[in-house]
Formats: structure tokens, sequence, C-alpha cells
């Protein structure tokens, strides 16, 4: 689910699809980039885990302290912005 490649760029296009792609696969739904996860009903606050996990893996993140909060889960959007911020950090070390 990963960029292909170890030095492959990562950009917010291609963690917004991989995001939406995985979403799917998982709860069997059409979901929308900026719609709501938690208060649609779509997932539940133990799926917010699974995609802690997820993102973690897939995009070699460590999400700690103020970052686990729900509203960074919220939304593919949130997700994307959530996982580029933490991306650019790690570079930047």
């Amino acid at each position: 689910m990963t960029v292909e490649g170890e030095n492959a760029a990562l950009t917010a296009e291609t963690v917004h699809k991989e995001l939406l792609d995985f979403l799917t696969e998982r709860i069997q739904t059409t979901v929308e980039p900026d719609q709501d996860l938690f208060s649609s009903g779509m997932v539940s606050s133990m799926f917010a885990m699974q995609l802690v996990v997820h993102l973690e893996e897939a995009y070699d993140i460590a999400i700690v302290g103020g970052d686990l909060k729900l509203d960074n889960f919220r939304t593919v959007q949130t997700m994307t912005d959530l996982v580029m911020r933490l991306q650019g950090a790690s570079e930047a070390h």
C-alpha cells in the first residue's frame, strides 16, 4: 500500500488515493475525501486504532501524543494532512 521504491517522493495525492482505497476495501463502501467517518457511522472508535496502525506501518511514521486525537482521523483529508506533516517532520531530522 505504500509508494513504490524507497526513495520515491510521497505526495499528498498518493496518500489521499491510498487512504481512499484502504477505507473502501475495509468498510465496503465508497468514502468521500471530506466525509466525517465517525459522525456518519461508517467507522467506530475501535477502527480508529486500526487507522493509526495502518498509517504508521504504511508511511513509516509515529503517531503519538497530541497527534492521537480523533480529529486527525475524521476524514481522508485530515489523515492525509497528518501523514504529510509527520513525514516532513521525520525528513527534517
